[in-house]
């Protein structure tokens, strides 16, 4: 059974960092799409970043060079470090893993929450 579980989220003042961590239990890790998503109150789920087999990664405009969205396959573990965090950054974060030729993702974390406050 798959399981990607989050932690590293909570409060932390505006200005500050803050490390997320996914650890995926999931046969060839190497293989996936990883991706963190985040859900503020009252909106939708959006895109944060995500890093595909290869290395690539991709950004949201509102977190480019605050944020940094890397993987260890050697430990099965995506990492979202995220700084100069603002009040507008508060939501709960998602870990998301998907093959490389869909477009949805085929797992999905518990979230961990993470409150920026000003």
């Amino acid at each position: 059974q798959v399981q990607l579980v989050e932690s590293g989220g909570g409060l932390v003042q505006a200005g500050g960092s803050l490390r997320l961590s996914c650890a995926a239990s999931i046969n060839i890790f190497s293989r996936y799409v990883m991706a963190w998503y985040r859900q503020a109150p009252g909106k939708q789920r959006e895109l944060v970043a995500s890093i595909t087999n290869g290395g690539t990664t991709n950004y949201a405009d509102s977190v480019k060079g605050r944020f940094t969205i890397s993987r260890d396959n050697a430990k099965n573990t995506a990492y979202l470090q995220m700084n100069s965090l603002k009040p507008e950054d508060t939501a709960v974060y998602y870990c998301s893993a998907r093959v490389p030729w869909r477009t949805v993702s085929d797992y999905w974390g518990q979230g961990t929450q993470v409150t920026v406050s000003s």
